[in-house]
């Protein structure tokens, strides 16, 4: 018996295949003069899958748009395009394109539904305007504001952590090493917890990744790694996004990455469970009572103008979770292996943040730095070179409606087209040679292709909602972190693997505590520190304590 089942699932598995391989053999007649990435590209969606598993999915395309131009067939009725103006004609406002093929055949956001459709897999416009509607004024620049008490007091915690690190430092070294990467993934972790359900989920505090979840409504609590959770879920179902009809038998499949995948994905979703159920068995919200972005949701109307009912209200919830923590996390790792990676960029931006930070203990305000222009430099350089979202996210050109011109190209009706991220933000046409450098100078001097090409957050209706929070979060972090602490680098390359997002390895850095400068009758005091900084014919002089400092003059930047 067991036999038998067996053979006719892989029986069934085979027809399913034959199905995807046969019907696009027959319906692409106009796409054939186009190059594929490969011969098989052009013949079967299973070649996207292998790239996707492997995690090479956007080097691969990259390399083919390097190799074969602007256009690039990456599965039979898809077609990557790595042109600048083709991001607004795909992604923009008002032209139709829709997140589905047609009403039979599942898509890529398939694969990414959990619980009930949220704001990102939802692939009617009606629903998603709805759905953005609810949180949209949460998220305006002029909201974000009420946010920043509580990314402080996350920001602060992670300070009392890294303090007791740089104590840890060996006596022969001023730094003390460790790999930040999962710390990043604490804090914004932490920080989403904090303003999405009103408390943080204590990773800082603890120092680990251990996040309550419930699998179902009522259940029992469970405890589970969710950083660990989040990158197995989005890995696998990167893959099963070019194959979404998989996703509903994960659980059987033979690939044991896509089975624990797909067991994370439940799992990540136990946790906005736990969250809801909490609030909702919770007493009547009081006048005074903190505004979080889970009370928004609960704000909102569903489709017949009623309060969204539990199922779409953790949808939505798990939306926001995975948006306002993995994404940010791994931008910011990013972005401060290059800050140490790229010679006296750190130097730069530390002297740029001194000039309205006087104290590396200061609370670092976001009006404060938020338009530090070497700040802002160094973040979009960070975002634009590390590509946390690298591929092209799919979008069809609307069945019912005519061909559309795209880059002097016609393209039918239910095509499949897309944008890759990782490929645009390099582009050596819109970039220049030094495409694939850190160079945070180059903000001082955009093009307005360049200007065009930077989408981190996406673009149009369908770009992120949080953009607003996510630059603040980041940039408070930087501003913070680089006023209060010295950093060395402690690894060459920056490994990084694909799931549905880019992320790194490790980032094994040195850090150790800056000098708090003292002013006396316009004259700064810093004491001595051995970072091999030049300051020139600054005094040098000798402390009541007998430590050497340095005397910089009133018109002197407070240096450290």
């Amino acid at each position: 018996m067991f036999t038998l089942v067996v053979i006719a699932s892989l029986a069934g598995l085979c027809l399913l295949v034959l199905y995807y391989i046969g019907g696009y053999l027959f319906q692409n007649r106009s796409l054939s003069d186009i190059p594929a990435a490969s011969p098989w590209a052009a013949l079967t969606r299973l070649w996207l899958v292998r790239e996707a598993r492997f995690g090479r999915r956007y080097l691969t395309v990259d390399e083919a748009h390097k190799a074969r131009g602007d256009f690039v067939r990456i599965q039979p009725n898809h077609v990557s395009i790595a042109n600048v103006n083709a991001i607004n004609a795909i992604y923009g406002h008002g032209n139709g394109f829709l997140k589905r093929q047609d009403l039979y055949i599942l898509d890529f956001y398939d694969a990414f539904v959990a619980v009930s459709r949220g704001l990102f897999s939802t692939r009617s416009r009606a629903d998603h305007t709805r759905k953005r509607k609810i949180v949209a004024h949460t998220f305006s620049a002029k909201s974000v504001m009420q946010f920043e008490p509580y990314m402080h007091q996350n920001l602060n915690e992670l300070v009392r952590q890294w303090d007791l690190i740089c104590q840890k430092a060996p006596a022969n070294s001023k730094f003390a090493r460790f790999d930040c990467l999962p710390w990043f993934a604490y804090l914004t972790f932490d920080t989403i917890g904090d303003l999405a359900f009103g408390a943080p989920f204590g990773m800082l505090k603890n120092g680990q990744d251990t996040i309550e979840y419930m699998d179902y409504p009522g259940g029992p609590s469970k405890y589970m790694r969710a950083v660990d959770a989040l990158s197995r879920r989005g890995e696998a179902f990167a893959v099963l996004g070019c194959l979404p009809f998989l996703k509903k038998i994960g659980h059987l499949l033979p690939d044991s990455f896509l089975r624990n995948g797909v067991r994370s994905g439940s799992q990540v979703a136990g946790i906005a469970i736990a969250r809801v159920g909490e609030r909702l068995a919770s007493t009547a919200t009081k006048g005074n009572e903190r505004v979080v972005i889970l009370t928004r949701l609960m704000e909102g109307k569903d489709v017949n103008g009623q309060p969204l009912g539990r199922e779409e209200l953790t949808a939505e919830a798990l939306t926001q979770l995975i948006a306002g923590s993995d994404t940010t996390s791994n931008t910011l790792t990013a972005i401060f292996y290059w800050l140490l990676k790229s010679p006296g960029v750190l130097a730069k931006l530390q002297a740029e943040v001194d000039t309205v930070i006087l104290s590396p203990t200061d609370e670092v305000a976001f009006q404060t730095v938020k338009d530090l222009p070497y700040l802002k430099a160094c973040m979009n350089e960070g975002m634009r070179i590390h590509s946390t979202s690298a591929i092209g996210l799919p979008r069809v050109v609307p069945v019912d409606g005519p061909a559309i011109e795209i880059c002097g190209r016609t393209f039918e009706p239910g095509t499949v087209l897309s944008v890759p991220n990782y490929t645009i933000h390099r582009l050596e046409s819109i970039w220049g040679t030094d495409g694939d450098q850190y160079r945070p100078e180059r903000w001082e001097t955009l093009t307005d292709d360049q200007k065009k090409a930077f989408v981190p957050f996406g673009h149009g209706p369908r770009s992120c909602v949080g953009r607003n929070v996510a630059e603040m979060e980041m940039t408070l972090a930087m501003a913070t972190l680089v006023r209060r602490y010295d950093f060395e680098l402690y690894q060459e390359k920056f490994e990084t693997w694909e799931g549905f997002l880019r992320k790194g390895f490790s980032c094994e850095v040195g850090i150790r505590r800056r000098m708090t400068p003292l002013t006396v009758n316009d004259n700064t005091f810093l004491p001595e520190m051995e970072s091999g900084l030049c300051l020139g014919g600054h005094t040098k002089a000798v402390n009541g304590n007998g430590r050497p400092i340095i005397v910089l003059g009133p018109n002197d930047s407070h240096a450290s």
